[in-house]
């Protein structure tokens, strides 16, 4: 090493020096700037392979929640699994999953959320905002040591592309996409598909992409999309589970049940004669002999779903569904009671619960909890029924909380859009449903038997018990590594 800073430092800084001062003489001092530009240049690159250690090393770069990325905290886990030396750069706001926290190979370096402006037009406030990341981010990355990769999640690729790009550049790194969604669609939910900003977006999402050395996206729908509209090319890597979604033991229920009850009275025991001993929830109960626990006889329904609380889900088809479910049992209709979770973090997490509090419902009940990393786990196994409300703005992504809700073996009903058919498989797996009144009708057909074995609920989840399902890890070895191995 010490050899290759020998060189560079006694060859090419003179040699460059040299070239400039000539074409300084004859061109002017614009060649001369040039010229110095390159040497510095080509100065960071040799200079970066030569300091890198022989461990070899990724980026990981999140312009957002660490947290609530469940899949770049799965690259990271896979990555130093296989020797990876990885640096995740994001924002530290929730608790990511202990995993990642005690794995030795991972360094978690947190960023700060920039604010911009919180005056003036929105195109200035914007502006303003991005000029302030591409500072954050340039010092960031230079701050680290030199990684063979960067692996950046989009979206939000406005302005991480085009500076992770840059870095690669100065750095000698390679730079891998892994591609969400596309951000352009997300910002024009809000904005509007005609905003000159959603516009431009557009047009730098396309054009820094390219740029890219590698890279992954997450349905065969986005990668021809990506191929034939972006002439990019990608490698698809479906999101799996992790080996910890899988159905719960019942001991387990009973333990999270006894937890959640602390603070959501859905979860406590409907019999007003149990004390607080612990024997009891809403779903199970432990016999004060053998000690075991066994579901309640005459038990709620437990329906679960998750968000981000943001523009591309539509909460109000639930809602509107779940007073629809409860005039099926005020008209007669043998149905269950139901505990209804929506868990997760957004921005229109408080404008849903304003209007959840508003509802009037007797045999329906609804809690919003924010469940830690492996408690979310848990209650995905432990519940009858999934739904899932994301509608992407692409309609180009799949919704990562069905893959989650398939690996703990969980039917789910999700509303309907382009591509979702290459994970729910409608009547075998789930079902698939259009608006609110069609959404009603399905839960009041699977959960009218749901303890029943015979019933389609339980055929759904038969079904995949016996899909035999890939897992993450399994995936990504498959998919990811080779490019990594190939690179030299």
């Amino acid at each position: 090493m010490a050899e290759h800073r020998l060189v560079l430092i006694s060859v090419v800084l003179p040699l460059a020096a040299a070239c400039a001062y000539g074409l300084a003489v004859t061109r002017g001092k614009l060649a001369w700037v040039a010229v110095f530009m390159f040497a510095v240049l080509c100065l960071l690159r040799v200079w970066s392979r030569c300091s890198r250690a022989g461990v070899p090393s990724v980026c990981v770069l999140v312009l957002g929640d660490i947290g609530r990325s469940p899949r770049m905290q799965y690259h990271c886990l896979s990555l130093s699994r296989h020797g990876y030396g990885v640096t995740l750069l994001g924002y530290r706001v929730t608790k990511p999953h202990p995993d990642l926290l005690n794995e030795k190979n991972i360094q978690i370096c947190p960023i700060s959320e920039v604010k911009g402006l919180t005056v003036g037009p929105a195109v200035l406030r914007y502006i303003v905002k991005v000029v302030l990341q591409c500072l954050q981010l340039f010092y960031a990355l230079l701050r680290i040591d030199a990684p063979h990769f960067i692996l950046l999640q989009n979206p939000p690729g406005l302005p991480s592309i085009a500076v992770a790009w840059f870095i690669c550049l100065l750095r000698a790194s390679k730079l891998m996409i892994d591609w969400h969604n596309y951000g352009y669609t997300i910002m024009a939910l809000s904005l509007g598909e005609r905003n000159p900003i959603v516009r431009l977006a557009k047009w730098y999402e396309k054009l820094f992409g390219r740029l890219s050395d590698y890279n992954l996206c997450v349905t065969n729908a986005m990668k021809e999309d990506l191929s034939t509209n972006w002439n990019i090319k990608a490698v698809t890597l479906y999101d799996r589970p992790p080996s910890r979604f899988k159905e719960s033991a019942l001991e387990d229920q009973h333990h999270l049940y006894l937890k959640l009850s602390k603070d959501y009275p859905s979860f406590r025991s409907r019999e007003t004669t149990v004390d607080d001993t612990g024997d009891q929830t809403a779903f199970t109960e432990r016999d004060q002999v053998s000690g075991l626990v066994a579901p309640i006889p005459v038990r709620p329904a437990l329906l679960i779903s998750s968000t981000s609380w943001t523009e591309d889900e539509d909460f109000s088809v639930l809602l509107e569904a779940l007073e629809e479910y409860e005039d099926f049992i005020k008209e007669g209709a043998k149905l269950p009671d139901l505990v209804c979770v929506i868990t997760g973090k957004g921005p229109l997490k408080q404008h849903y619960c304003k209007l959840i509090a508003q509802k009037q419902l007797q045999h329906v009940q609804i809690c919003t909890p924010w469940l830690e990393a492996e408690d979310y786990p848990v209650l995905l196994g432990s519940a009858d029924l999934g739904v899932c409300l994301h509608k992407s703005s692409s309609g180009l992504d799949l919704p990562m909380k069905v893959v989650d809700m398939f690996g703990c073996n969980l039917p789910v009903c999700a509303v309907h859009f382009q591509c979702l058919h290459e994970l729910v498989k409608h009547g075998e797996n789930g079902l698939l449903f259009k608006d609110s009144k069609e959404l009603a009708e399905q839960l009041k057909s699977l959960l009218a038997d749901f303890t029943n074995p015979n019933g389609q609920l339980h055929a759904f989840r038969t079904n995949l018990r016996l899909s035999k399902q890939l897992r993450w890890d399994q995936s990504w070895e498959e998919t990811v590594l080779p490019i990594l191995k190939a690179t030299p």
